[in-house]
């Protein structure tokens, strides 16, 4: 009998007493047969410098985790929505309550969305996210929460303009704390192109959201534009 595929969370840094918690999400497309996510995976693999820019700008303050979904692509069964949830549970059982930031690319992107109501929850970084045009499509509480998106414009896999056009909609939330978009000219989807601005700017977020630190992504990144948006007081 064929076992079924489960979730792995694997340690990037993990300091002794973190002050949060920076969940990383790969993407990567469907197989047919939901094969098991392999660490060796390119969409994998691709996390590898983003998790560890974030470790390295935290300052041994922050725990850094990847997530290995339970199966490749969005399986409307199981998404990888359900593996995040999964996680977040581990880590609270480890590490205790703790201010989380969402870092995800590509279907990770849009699970880090799609998770940001999950509780400690404080921010979410989409890179590249492969978006449809109404996602969130699932009631999500986004209250007080920053989120960042961040594009690039050659992007052929997931369409930039499905990304602001959320991104857009999202500032006009009154609950969302804060939404920013930089864009990346030239970059594609695989950011292996400009790879160091999109690392640089999901770690400044991440820093700055969890450790109210200066230096967010706004403003900071060379090679990027930014624009960001506070929600209208109600």
């Amino acid at each position: 009998m064929a076992t079924t595929p489960r979730a792995q969370l694997l340690d990037n840094h993990v300091p002794r007493h973190p002050a949060g918690v920076v969940l990383v999400l790969h993407g990567g497309a469907s197989r047919p047969g939901r094969p098991e996510v392999s660490p060796a995976q390119l969409s994998v693999l691709r996390m590898l410098p983003v998790a560890a820019r974030v470790a390295r700008a935290g300052r041994g303050r922050l725990a850094v985790l990847r997530l290995l979904n339970s199966s490749r692509g969005w399986d409307a069964s199981h998404t990888p929505v359900d593996d995040v949830a999964w996680a977040m549970a581990r880590v609270r059982e480890r590490l205790g309550e703790l201010p989380t930031c969402l870092v995800g690319h590509s279907l990770g992107g849009r699970a880090a969305l799609l998770a940001a109501g999950q509780p400690g929850v404080r921010g979410v970084v989409a890179l590249n996210p492969w978006l449809y045009p109404d996602d969130p499509r699932q009631p999500v509480d986004l209250s007080g929460r920053r989120v960042l998106f961040v594009h690039g414009t050659d992007d052929r896999v997931a369409p930039p303009e499905r990304a602001r056009a959320v991104a857009d909609r999202l500032a006009r939330r009154p609950d969302v704390a804060e939404v920013g978009y930089v864009e990346v000219p030239g970059g594609r989807h695989a950011m292996l192109r400009h790879g160091a601005t999109f690392e640089r700017a999901a770690a400044r977020f991440a820093v700055d959201t969890l450790l109210g630190e200066p230096g967010s992504a706004a403003g900071v990144n060379a090679g990027a534009r930014s624009s960001w948006r506070r929600p209208p007081r109600r």
